[in-house]
């Protein structure tokens, strides 16, 4: 019998239990590379690491057919690297990878931001507005910050309204989390996001497509420099 993402042995295991989704709803494959994409976020998977294929396995209660799937998934997302009789391996970012992922982001986003400046409703723009008051109150924590620094972007993404850009986007995303010097990790540059946040806002708010494209550019190349800093 096939294996589904409710399996007794998967389902048994702590791991499992971390999935947001309820594991009926998804392939095992998927549930397994949704794990895996945590573990490297977390940096339990370091970049660089060889991931074993049997530890897993014996760990989740499956066998190497959804893992091996997981794994291809992760390799499309650039999170995983597979090299040729050796495994596969967690992706390391180089300076390069960094800069190269910074800049598309500012490209990508900063369009993005002109859209929604041009024709988010009056009650978009308030969702981004709370969304911004809700990032200002959580600046002293790190957790709580990165996850509605996420939201903003994933939303105003959402508004803006194509579905191509925003796939890119994410996929770039989560590159950007495998940079061991995120540009939010460095001292002060917090306060810094959250002033061209503010800015950003009061641009879209006046509906100022310029000004907001302009901004959002001007975010990501900070960000680019802080990150290198790091």
């Amino acid at each position: 019998m096939p294996e589904t993402a409710s399996s007794p042995a998967f389902t048994a295991t702590s791991v499992a239990k971390s999935v947001a989704a309820p594991l009926a709803q998804r392939p095992l494959y998927q549930e397994v590379a949704e794990h895996l994409r945590q573990q490297i976020f977390s940096r339990e998977l370091e970049p660089g690491s060889w991931i074993d294929e049997q530890k897993l396995t014996a760990a989740l209660g499956i066998s190497r057919t959804p893992l091996r799937e997981a794994l291809k998934v992760l390799a499309v997302e650039g999170l995983v690297t597979m090299k040729l009789r050796r495994g596969a391996y967690v992706t390391e970012v180089s300076a390069q990878d960094v800069s190269q992922v910074y800049h598309l982001l500012g490209v990508l986003e900063s369009d993005a931001a002109a859209e929604v400046a041009r024709k988010a409703s009056d009650a978009e723009l308030a969702e981004l507005n709370k969304l911004h008051e809700q990032l200002e109150a959580q600046a002293q924590q790190r957790d709580a910050f990165f996850a509605i620094n996420e939201e903003f972007h994933h939303r105003l993404l959402q508004i803006a309204g194509n579905r191509w850009r925003s796939q890119i986007v994410n996929d770039l995303r989560k590159v950007m989390k495998l940079n061991r010097h995120h540009s939010l990790f460095r001292q002060g540059r917090v306060a810094e996001s959250l002033a061209e946040h503010r800015a950003l806002v009061q641009a879209l708010l006046a509906r100022d497509a310029e000004q907001s494209q302009a901004l959002m550019r001007a975010h990501f190349e900070n960000g680019l420099a802080a990150a290198s800093a790091g």
